[in-house]
Formats: structure tokens, C-alpha cells, sequence
């Protein structure tokens, strides 16, 4: 299972379930995908063909859904 929790500007942002237990978001679209930590700090853990200014769009994108991204991961992972 791999919820959505939103899409954006062609991204879809989401999580596997039960990936692991560090906080972190998947984001794919049709140019590539990557992964984000979301803590300690928002940081790039891996990254499939995406360029860094599209990684550099994509970290702005999560730095403003950052509060929704933590809710929607507590609340999936909660129980």
C-alpha cells in the first residue's frame, strides 16, 4: 500500500507502508523519482533521474507541505 498525500506540479508525494521507521516521503512523476527524509531535517536520500533543479523544486514543494506530509504520515503509521 502506498497512500497518496498529495500531487503537485506533475509530482505525486506519498509513502510505502512500513518501508521503515525514519520519517520520510517518495515522490515520483513521469521524469523520475526520489526520496525524501523529512527528519531530522528535510534532506535527499535518493534520487532517480531527477535534475537538481527539479530536486530543488521538489524540496520547496515539501518544505510547504511539510505540516501535512508529518500529519499524514503519523496518522498512517500510527497504528
Amino acid at each position: 500500500m502506498s497512500p497518496t498525500v498529495f500531487r503537485e506540479k506533475g509530482y505525486r508525494f506519498f509513502f510505502f507502508s512500513r518501508e521503515e521507521d525514519r520519517m520520510h516521503v517518495h515522490v515520483v512523476s513521469a521524469a523520475g523519482e526520489a526520496k525524501f527524509w523529512l527528519e531530522p531535517e528535510i534532506k535527499l536520500a535518493n534520487n532517480y533521474r531527477y535534475s537538481q533543479k527539479q530536486l530543488k523544486d521538489i524540496q520547496s514543494l515539501i518544505e510547504a507541505h511539510y505540516d501535512e506530509l508529518t500529519r499524514a504520515w503519523r496518522r498512517h503509521f500510527a497504528g
